[in-house]
């Protein structure tokens, strides 16, 4: 009997290995230093050793917070990281947020905005920290830079895009909110929102209002409302058919 634990544990520790996948296994565990700690996140890099590239920054739901560096690699990166790597050529960052924790911290229930914060959350200043220090890579083409998320994500999308909005060339958040206040720094970066017309988790009005202020700063955001669809609107906003990512990548910086 007592042989049997050790057994049972590398069987668990193969299925982990096997179910990881190949485009999953394609992405490099790398950390960072920032607030006095390691942060760990993943990075998929080109599979051309010379040339530049753009770089997407996914930042992921409530579902797969974690401390594994490894949940967070669901729904786009798992697709970049596999079926579409060969058409999307690109680098792509994964951070992750620690269980209990949220990129923004404010309720995404609610139908009204939280006020940003002065400064980021932990997790979302981990997050910031890792993608200073990917942007220096020589390889990533500092003019396409893109910034997209889910849910939770899509709140820290908002976020990130209103406190750098000059890091970008284009930003996608989908099922997300933010502070209509700060939405004016927006108006210049070519923005493609999305939200589920039946989403009872993160309310449409919050990226309606988000738009409605960019709107009226003079800006000229894309806002997909999807009839009928639920909180799960990241998986028809980055299927193929929507053109959101041949729309995002062909979005560029002028002047870098």
């Amino acid at each position: 009997m007592r042989h049997l634990i050790p057994i049972l544990g590398l069987l668990q520790c193969l299925f982990c290995h096997f179910s990881w996948g190949e485009e999953n296994s394609a992405y490099q565990a790398v950390s960072v230093q920032h607030g006095g700690q390691e942060y760990h996140y993943r990075l998929l890099r080109p599979t051309a050793a010379t040339g530049k590239f753009p770089l997407v920054v996914f930042l992921h739901g409530a579902g797969e917070r974690g401390t594994d560096n490894l949940a967070q690699l669901k729904f786009l990166p798992k697709a970049l990281g596999g079926e579409l790597r060969p058409k999307f050529p690109f680098f792509v960052l994964a951070p992750q947020c620690a269980p209990g924790q949220q990129w923004v911290n404010a309720p995404w229930g609610d139908k009204q905005c939280t006020p940003m914060a002065e400064k980021p959350s932990v997790m979302l200043g981990n997050a910031i920290a890792a993608l200073e220090q990917t942007r220096k890579d020589p390889q990533v083409d500092q003019s396409r830079i893109y910034l997209t998320g889910i849910s939770m994500g899509g709140y820290g999308t908002w976020e990130l895009a209103m406190r750098h909005p000059n890091w970008f060339a284009a930003v996608v958040p989908i099922c997300g909110g933010g502070d209509e206040a700060k939405a004016a720094v927006l108006k210049d970066l070519p923005l493609w929102v999305f939200h589920g017309g039946a989403d009872t988790v993160v309310w449409p009005e919050r990226s309606q209002r988000m738009i409605d202020a960019i709107s009226s700063a003079g800006g000229k955001p894309q806002f997909s409302l999807l009839p009928g669809v639920g909180h799960n609107s990241w998986e028809p906003a980055y299927a193929l058919p929507s053109g959101l990512l041949d729309w995002l990548f062909s979005q560029r910086q002028q002047g870098k």
